[in-house]
């Protein structure tokens, strides 16, 4: 059963404004991980765009906004050679998740040179009486 489904979308230069800044906000919102992955790609500013945009997909799939104990860096957006992109949770984001009995995170990022677009379903778990 599907619990909720998120979309956001961005532009690459506002995320790109942000993580270029220097004030912290690159490592606030992105986990070491994910900033060794783009920073290795060479339009690496949309990288950051699509696992920006990810992470509010997420959140709206979720169904709570960005409240209570999640946080950016706690929604980590994994690629791995030869694989879809996927999202792995950690901290009160993922204590969040789990008091609401949610299942499977479905992903899917998209980017060109001036937009970024993620689109996120999560399953709820059925629970058996």
């Amino acid at each position: 059963m599907i619990a909720g489904i998120g979309i956001d979308i961005i532009e690459v230069d506002r995320v790109e404004t942000r993580v270029s800044s220097g004030n912290g906000f690159r490592e606030y919102v992105f986990s070491p991980r994910e900033i060794e992955y783009c920073e290795s790609m060479s339009n690496k500013y949309q990288h950051y765009a699509a696992r920006f945009s990810a992470k509010e997909a997420f959140l709206k799939a979720m169904g709570t906004g960005w409240i209570g104990d999640a946080a950016f860096h706690e929604i980590e957006v994994c690629q791995e050679p030869s694989s879809p992109p996927y999202i792995k949770l950690y901290g009160g984001t993922l204590a969040m998740f789990n008091e609401r009995n949610l299942g499977n995170i479905f992903l899917s990022l998209s980017h060109i040179k001036q937009t970024a677009t993620a689109i996120v379903i999560i399953e709820k778990i059925e629970l058996s009486s």
